[in-house]
């Protein structure tokens, strides 16, 4: 009888196994004291929970996983909203009666999980604030993460992790691995709200939570502070839990409707304060959105497009463009690298709305699109593969909408192959060894690692199948490397990006099919520029992608590392 294949584990199955590789042991909870016995800053760390008719088993195990912080210098700051459940009242007082770090104030009238954690916030004498949901848990290292992080950084103001959620049986699963800090991820969901650490100073200027946007009044209080903090960290570990219990977001992300408003009304009136003109539109899937920034004027646009014969593709590419495409202010640049097929010059000859220019010499890919950007009479490149064709109609305004904005240094697109699945989502650098693509392969409307793949996100690089980049900022970076002739000139160039201080954007709304390889053929690859590469970007292969979580796979995208 054959032996039956192994099965593959789940995320799940997988996190279990981090979990036990990660575990508290006594060794490592001894050296959590001596580095406790070590640290310069001693913060108090305010915890903030709302309580309201809590179960009571999760009510006791939240301030209990309070209770059982190795870093001892907290305090458990709790309102209970109006509860009608005497027996909160009741466990409430028994904590606060034992342990005089436990706060504990009773509200005559509901005022809401904002107006509680208000009311739990005014007696909060903290130097730092944290905060927690009546029936989830910390982990018993969350505060001293934090305040480590404090001591490495004394500037910083606002502190998030990882997160996990919490089955009725204690089972710890669905785990979050983040990325760090990415603002316009931040705008297309709340990614950021556990374990949430603020500088009570921050807090105070901001004026704590509001009232108005139930269901998401954390993602408003999120983006009042992340917009005015100096210093954001990330800690790359989960010291959340996160419960799932019937009704809830965790259990079910369309358990309260009221939320996905109130997370727009929130965008909306960011937007507002950002002094940014944009629309908040419904994204595609719960409590996820995208920001529509207004064109500003209507900038010429140089589409670049390097060729050599292949008519088919090419023909294709520029008919989709012109069939497709609404942005009216555009130009198509032919870079033609030495055709030989008369079919194809006298195609070139024919275009009448085309500019077409040869480039003599050997293949550089680098090299021929730093050609047509010199050729280009737009404010804003795209360089596109002749092996593309426009699906979305407004792709270039979905594109512009970035390439605009002066924060922003370069934009990707959606790329599909033929078969429907995906090709690009954005760049992961050292992803299979350098650099490669985000979600390569699954279905073109998944939504990916916790949605990653349908919002628009930041990323540390995008292919150049298909990028904008203003001409100004192509210019101040000297345009892409010629030293790397065929690859990783474009993961260069918006790595050069971050180090200038732009951001790079990928958006899931500029949408075309992509044969990748469709003119040099798959797997043709060029060793010199990997080394070159791998020697300029040494420092980041070695500490990793910092949109992509150090906890996730680097051979197997978006699995969690278990070794």
């Amino acid at each position: 009888m054959a032996a039956q294949a192994p099965r593959e584990l789940s995320l799940d199955d997988e996190y279990e196994i981090w979990l036990s590789n990660n575990a508290l042991t006594l060794e490592k909870l001894d050296q959590f004291d001596r580095d406790i016995s070590e640290l310069r800053i001693l913060p108090w760390i305010s915890i903030i929970t709302p309580a309201y008719n809590t179960d009571e088993r999760w009510l006791r195990k939240a301030i209990v996983s309070v209770i059982r912080q190795i870093y001892p210098r907290w305090e458990l700051c709790i309102a209970d909203d109006a509860s009608t459940d005497p027996k909160v009242r009741e466990i409430l007082a028994e904590h606060a009666s034992k342990d005089n770090r436990i706060k504990v104030k009773y509200l005559q009238r509901n005022e809401g999980i904002a107006g509680a954690s208000n009311a739990a916030l005014a007696s909060a004498s903290g130097d730092f604030a944290g905060f927690l949901d009546h029936d989830d848990e910390l982990t018993p290292d969350a505060c001293f993460e934090a305040v480590k992080v404090i001591n490495e950084n004394p500037e910083v103001d606002y502190i998030y992790s990882d997160e996990d959620k919490l089955d009725e049986y204690g089972r710890r699963l669905n785990v979050f691995f983040k990325p760090d800090w990415s603002p316009d991820t931040h705008l297309s969901m709340n990614y950021i709200p556990h374990f949430s650490v603020v500088r009570m100073s921050l807090l105070r200027e901001v004026g704590g939570l509001r009232k108005g946007f139930d269901g998401s009044q954390d993602y408003d209080f999120l983006l009042r502070v992340t917009e005015k903090a100096r210093r954001i960290h990330h800690i790359r570990k989960p010291l959340y839990g996160w419960r799932m219990v019937t009704g809830s977001a965790a259990a079910d992300p369309v358990a309260k409707p009221y939320s996905h408003d109130a997370g727009k009304r929130a965008i909306a009136d960011a937007l507002r304060r950002r002094r940014i003109e944009a629309e908040v539109d419904d994204g595609r899937f719960p409590n996820s959105y995208r920001v529509r920034y207004k064109i500003l004027g209507q900038p010429l646009v140089s589409i670049i497009i390097p060729t050599k014969d292949n008519i088919d593709l090419l023909s294709r590419c520029v008919e989709s463009i012109r069939r497709i495409s609404t942005y009216p202010n555009r130009e198509v640049i032919i870079i033609d690298h030495q055709s030989n097929e008369e079919e194809t010059h006298t195609y070139l000859r024919s275009l009448k709305d085309c500019r077409v220019f040869r480039f003599e010499g050997k293949f550089n890919f680098s090299r021929i699109n730093n050609f047509g950007a010199e050729h280009a009479k737009g404010d804003h490149l795209v360089f596109l593969n002749n092996d593309t064709e426009v699906i979305s109609p407004d792709w270039i305004e979905a594109m512009l909408e970035h390439s605009q904005r002066p924060e922003i240094g370069a934009v990707g697109a959606k790329l599909i192959h033929p078969d429907g699945h995906l090709l690009h989502a954005g760049d992961i650098v050292g992803l299979g060894g350098v650099a490669n693509h985000a979600f390569c392969g699954m279905p073109s409307e998944s939504p990916g690692y916790f949605g990653l793949a349908q919002i628009v996100r930041n990323c540390s690089c995008v292919t150049a199948a298909c990028m904008m980049v203003r001409r100004n900022v192509f210019e101040e970076l000297l345009g892409f490397d010629e030293r790397l002739r065929i690859e990783y000139g474009d993961v260069d160039f918006g790595l050069r990006c971050g180090a200038k201080g732009y951001r790079v954007v990928y958006t899931p709304y500029a949408v075309l099919s992509h044969v990748e390889g469709g003119t040099r053929g798959v797997g043709k690859t060029n060793p010199p520029d990997g080394e070159e590469f791998t020697r300029r970007w040494r420092h980041l292969l070695r500490d990793g992608d910092p949109y992509y979580n150090p906890n996730l796979d680097r051979t197997r995208p978006f699995r969690i590392r278990i070794t």
